[in-house]
């Protein structure tokens, strides 16, 4: 059973005539399950980046267009770089995709595929390492509460450890920061709060509920949808927002990681949408290119419905509040807020991953956390659902 399907059926079938019509135009690059789909930004995404980001029509339409491209260039640009790779993002002032490099020549070849450089000391390699050896360090001796994640930021060339304000300085942080700096190229950043799962109670809005607990549907897939695995284990029972039998989690694993899969039946089904929530209309998902650093990203979740923002980082290491840690993960600018557990990250019509957690909210603003579509396919063996 789903709430009003006929509402659902027919605004998915207006959006495929929407893009058909061309209207509202910012052409993405090719799905990377769909390669031959030419999407359309929809008004409502438009208005969403304008809003987020402060760009005129003109330019979110442009904005969304040089992410396409620069998520289309990036597996030519790393191939290019070769073992001087550094990493890459998006730079919005201009537009373009940068990589990392850490000699001359590697820049040369790169910068013949259309991305820009810039040279760095270290590479991605040695990045890896000292990620590694910091996330090593945390399962033997454990992390300090402060201490709220840590990554490899390939803009500061580091890997960035982030604490709670007003924490730097104490004693189990310093020890902690002093053991992750002998391990290789480490900076120190802050957070306002210590970050936290968004799991919550039975409360009112579009959910999926695990017994008292309200979680988000991430993306479809063949056979069910993906979400995060903090919401359920293995074998629970899942209900939608009118309390009718779903399914079951078929596979789930938090914390190290934090995704699952719900089986879908009992006269449910799937669509390949993400909910809008009245501030956009529900978009259609294309496929799963993963975008770059610095792009632009929406949230679909049951609690605060729609908001937008940016890519900030990717393989980072999260020490939530409770003690629990999740690798491999995604930041973003985007809010969030308790029962948005689970729900979906969109780029364009790229699905990019489900929420799994943040600090601060939706009226003071904040940061979240998502585990990437791709690790959560591949995982599984699932097939993503796309129009």
């Amino acid at each position: 059973m789903r709430r009003k399907p006929g509402i659902r059926l027919g605004l998915s079938a207006l959006l495929v005539v929407g893009a058909l019509a061309g209207t509202s135009a910012a052409t993405a690059s090719a799905s990377a399950t769909n390669p031959t789909a030419e999407p359309v930004a929809s008004e409502g995404l438009l208005t969403a980046l304008q809003q987020t980001f402060g760009l005129t029509e003109a330019q979110a339409v442009e904005r969304l267009a040089d992410e396409a491209a620069a998520t289309e260039l990036a597996p030519d640009a790393r191939q290019a770089a070769g073992a001087a790779f550094g990493g890459s993002w998006f730079d919005p002032a201009s537009g373009a995709l940068v990589v990392a490099v850490t000699d001359a020549a590697a820049a040369a070849e790169v910068e013949a595929t259309g991305a820009e450089t810039a040279l760095v000391e270290h590479d991605a390699a040695a990045l890896d390492a000292t990620l590694a050896s910091i996330d090593a360090l945390a399962d033997e001796a454990g992390a300090p509460d402060a201490v709220a994640s840590w990554r490899v930021d390939p803009r500061a060339n580091s890997v960035v450890v982030d604490v709670v304000e007003g924490q730097e300085s104490s004693a189990e942080v310093a020890e902690f920061l002093a053991a992750a700096g002998e391990a290789g190229p480490v900076a120190v950043g802050t957070v306002p709060e210590a970050p936290a799962t968004f799991a919550a109670g039975t409360v009112g809005g579009d959910p999926y509920y695990t017994g008292n607990v309200r979680c988000s549907i991430g993306f479809s897939v063949h056979g069910g949808f993906v979400t995060a695995g903090h919401c359920g284990g293995q074998g629970q029972d899942v209900f939608g927002w009118d309390r009718s039998h779903i399914g079951q989690f078929q596979g789930s694993s938090f914390p190290e990681n934090d995704y699952a899969w719900v089986s879908v039946g009992s006269g449910w089904w799937t669509e390949p949408v993400v909910l809008g929530w009245g501030a956009a209309p529900d978009q259609l998902v294309r496929g799963s290119a993963e975008a770059p650093i610095g792009a632009s990203i929406c949230r679909s979740g049951s609690t605060t419905g729609w908001h937008c923002g940016s890519v900030l980082a990717k393989n980072e290491t999260v020490n939530y509040s409770d003690g629990t840690v999740v690798r491999e993960m995604t930041k973003t600018s985007v809010c969030a807020e308790p029962g948005d557990s689970g729900g979906a990250y969109i780029s364009g019509d790229q699905a990019q991953g489900v929420t799994s957690g943040g600090w601060g909210n939706c009226s003071s603003g904040g940061e979240t956390w998502y585990q990437p579509i791709n690790e959560i396919l591949g995982a599984y063996g699932l097939t993503l659902h796309t129009a």
